[in-house]
């Protein structure tokens, strides 16, 4: 059998712009998507912690130390500049690899890494 596990997490960003013009996504600081270990157009999962709203999109990779988290298109309604989000990632594999997974968390402070 397999089964969903978080991969990965960015926990508490704060968005720095939301941008209604574009097509959709989430456009993430590369430095921490590397940490976080979520590739370019990976699906991931939006916590909004600031209202509760929860989404899923697909990362772009932002400039590089930039700090930037920017919510694209539609999702930009739900997830405004300010809000304090999660952001999570899952990959699926069999239970007993499950059992022994580990996933990665990161804690930026103001979204950058310490």
């Amino acid at each position: 059998m397999l089964i969903q596990v978080l991969k990965s997490k960015i926990h508490r960003v704060t968005v720095t712009e939301a941008n209604l013009d574009y097509i959709g996504s989430i456009t993430i600081d590369e430095d921490l998507m590397d940490a976080a270990g979520i590739i370019e157009n990976e699906r991931v999962e939006v916590y909004n912690i600031t209202n509760g709203e929860r989404l899923a999109t697909y990362a772009i990779a932002g400039e590089r130390g930039s700090g930037t988290v920017c919510l694209n298109g539609a999702a930009a309604h739900k997830v405004p500049a300010g809000s304090l989000i999660i952001i999570a990632s899952y990959a699926i594999m069999d239970a007993d690899e499950a059992r022994s997974w580990h996933p990665t968390v990161i804690f930026p402070t103001n979204n950058k890494l310490a």
